[in-house]
Formats: structure tokens, sequence, C-alpha cells
């Protein structure tokens, strides 16, 4: 294993499967891509009420400042595993799985920032699951309940 490709949306759900990359970076001495994609959303534009004045700048900035700010709070500096971050403009799905084409594995958490809280998975992680070209690791909230419905920390769902 050489490359693991995370992505960290900074939220809860992206530091746990940004940790546990890094762990499994260690265990197989790979290399681990952070990801944060980002995109303008349709509503900027106005919803077909005419312009609304944004900052397009201000997008890139604060998805670097993210995943800046997540690498800081899992210490990944000092973790002994080289990590790379990538920001990239568009859709996260297709992001994460075009920085996964040539990887070895590919982490999301199961819930980011968007969304509606409820659901096991979110749009991203689903999406991720069905498209990437490499195995996939969904790495499940703290709070997620297996079938037995007891709680299950930091579980992992695998697909491939």
């Amino acid at each position: 294993m050489s490359t693991i490709v995370v992505g960290v949306d900074g939220s809860e759900a992206s530091l746990r499967a940004l940790r546990f990359a890094i762990d499994e970076a260690r265990v197989h001495g790979a290399d681990v891509k952070a990801v944060n994609a980002w995109h303008v959303p349709p509503l900027a534009y106005g919803a077909g009420m005419g312009p609304v004045p944004i900052d397009l700048a201000a997008y890139p900035q604060v998805a670097h400042a993210r995943l800046e700010e997540s690498l800081r709070e899992i210490e990944a500096a000092d973790s002994g595993v080289t990590v790379i971050p990538v920001v990239r403009e568009g859709r996260p799905a297709h992001i994460l799985c075009e920085e996964a084409k040539n990887a070895d594995l590919l982490v999301v958490g199961a819930r980011g920032l968007g969304g509606f809280r409820g659901l096991l998975l979110g749009s991203v992680s689903q999406e991720c699951a069905h498209h990437a070209g490499c195995p996939v690791v969904i790495v499940r909230n703290e709070e997620a309940e297996t079938d037995a419905g007891r709680v299950k920390k930091h579980g992992a769902l695998t697909h491939r």
C-alpha cells in the first residue's frame, strides 16, 4: 500500500476518517492525501432572483483553512506519516474519486457537514462507495448503532 486518500471537510466525521487514514498509513508505510473539495452552490447565484454578491475567492480560502485546521487538530505533522494536503474545486465525491484513481484506499466519514444529520450515510460517502476505483472505508459516526442496537465507537464500513 502506498497511497491513502481521505476526504476532509472539517466535520467530526472527517476528523475520525483522517485519524483512521493516518493510522492505516502508519501500519502500511503509506502516504496520505488529505483532500478537501469546494464548490460554489447554485443558490449563491441568486436562485433565479438575480445575482447575489458573493466573494468567489472565499470558497477556496475556507477550504484551505478547514483542511489546515483539521491537520493541526489531529496533529498530523507529528504522526510520522507523510500527509499531502489537496484542495480542489468541484463536487466532493467526484474530486475524491478522481484523487483516488491511483490510490490503494479511499477513506471518508459517514456524514460530513451537509445534508440531513439523521442519515447513516451521507451523499458523498455513498457516491464514493459506488464509484471509487479502489477499496473504500467509510468511518462510522460514534453514535451510529449496530444492527443489535448497541453503540459501536470508531467502527468502519468497508466496500469492495
